[in-house]
């Protein structure tokens, strides 16, 4: 199997809310639950202003690219490859001296010595040059999905990073808020035990939950490098030049049907059609075998110059042409194998393509199905659980000032709201993430 088939292989095993609406959610969790909450830092501004949008970075993937480059020079090699699998082999040029006498002067001695020069050429059989042009052809076309397949998969790798990086920086700003908002009822706590209305046990209690913040607080600053290095490394870029900050995540609803996402992936997913052109090139390959059956042709012309006579007369030059054919009996054991090899190779792709477009089937139903569950995960939060949550923590927090519940109750009821919250912003990357998978497995277009 050539390049185009290898490459193509390893592809196989290997292949409507607005920014405001989503700024609005951010600043309706946490801190905003109580007048008395501190401040938020004035952050909303200069996020917007250092905000690293998506459209801009797939535009730089794919202009610096370097995989994506290595793939572009392969399509460009491949397509080179064309003219010179339909050409001709060189012809042979031949010059010297035909029946020379061992004697003293021998080109005048003999009627038969002469000077020769000949030009011979080979002649494939008819319909090889074609069935070679179209083997490479179809490589080539191979290759240049190959290549388009390798944009797509590049991209979903930059999206996939820039979502998980746009979470970890969200987390960190609700962990931030949930902390302020800890340490304000470890004031009240402290004040309430001071005052004797409260206890130890509850100082303790917030303490430990503060600290929890901050141990949540540095895991996810561990994180954020990885997935910058991975935004860093889908740019194409050797070192961060500067600083990346993702749009707020939020929710952009798409139509989601797995009768229409399926038939536009057997239609246009680059690596299902590079297979078919792989197909349609063994079969080439098939036929071509066959034609091994049928000899070449080697059309030689040759001119002889001789020389007069001893005795002054002239004789005439001559001229020869010959044509000489293989013959092709070795076919037990050279030409039916090869025949063989390339009919399993046609089929090896066959099942190949039958197995990805399984898979692409199964994946894009598993994505759907994640991506239906996140919306609605989402919307749920949003109009009913958040809401109804943060509620309880105001009543509870009024309730615990007046001493009608205990201080756990309080904790309990707030730590709740952070985890929804949590819940909620990770649902909006994940249903933005399943988005880019479905657009990597339907083969989605990406202008370069």
């Amino acid at each position: 199997m050539n390049r185009a088939g290898m490459i193509v292989i390893a592809l196989a095993v290997t292949t409507a809310t607005t920014h405001a609406q989503a700024e609005g959610e951010a600043n309706n969790t946490g801190s905003t639950m109580f007048t008395h909450s501190v401040a938020q830092k004035p952050a909303t501004a200069s996020h917007l202003s250092n905000t690293t949008l998506l459209p801009g970075l797939i535009r730089e993937t794919l202009e610096n690219n370097p995989e994506i480059r290595a793939a572009q020079q392969e399509r460009t090699a491949a397509q080179q490859r064309i003219a010179p699998a339909e050409a001709l082999d060189d012809p042979m040029l031949e010059a010297g001296v035909i029946n020379a006498p061992l004697a003293s002067s021998p080109f005048n001695r003999e009627d038969m010595t002469m000077k020769m020069i000949g030009l011979s050429q080979r002649l494939p059989f008819p319909g090889k040059r074609g069935l070679r042009k179209e083997v490479a052809s179809k490589d080539a076309q191979a290759i240049e999905y190959g290549y388009q397949e390798t944009v797509n998969r590049v991209v979903h790798d930059l999206k996939t990073a820039y979502f998980d990086l746009g979470l970890t920086l969200e987390m960190i700003q609700l962990v931030e808020k949930n902390r302020q908002t800890l340490e304000y009822f470890l004031r009240i706590a402290e004040e309430r035990y001071q005052v004797g209305q409260g206890s130890q046990a509850d100082v303790l209690k917030a303490q430990t939950q503060v600290s929890r913040m901050l141990d949540r607080l540095l895991g996810l600053e561990r994180e954020q490098p990885v997935f910058e290095a991975e935004l860093i490394r889908a740019l194409g870029r050797g070192t961060q030049i500067e600083a990346l900050s993702p749009a707020l995540l939020h929710l952009q609803e798409t139509p989601l049907i797995i009768e229409v996402l399926q038939q536009e992936a057997m239609t246009q997913r680059p690596q299902l059609l590079a297979l078919q052109s792989l197909i349609a090139r063994n079969e080439k390959s098939v036929d071509l075998a066959r034609r091994a059956y049928y000899p070449d042709l080697d059309v030689r012309f040759s001119y002889g110059q001789r020389d007069s006579m001893l005795d002054g007369n002239r004789r005439d030059d001559m001229v020869s042409m010959t044509v000489a054919v293989n013959l092709p009996v070795w076919r037990g054991n050279k030409i039916e194998p090869r025949i063989l090899e390339a009919q399993a190779l046609r089929d090896q792709i066959a099942s190949l393509y039958q197995a990805q477009s399984n898979e692409v089937t199964a994946r894009l139903r598993q994505q759907i199905a994640m991506a239906e569950q996140s919306l609605k995960s989402v919307k749920l939060y949003q109009t009913t659980i958040l809401p109804q949550a943060r509620l309880t923590v105001e009543s509870a927090l009024t309730a615990y000032q007046v001493g009608r519940i205990d201080f756990l109750t309080l904790l309990d009821n707030q730590m709740t709201v952070f985890d929804y919250e949590t819940n909620r912003i990770t649902a909006i990357a994940n249903y933005n993430k399943a988005l880019a998978e479905i657009d990597w497995l339907v083969g989605k277009k990406h202008a370069h």
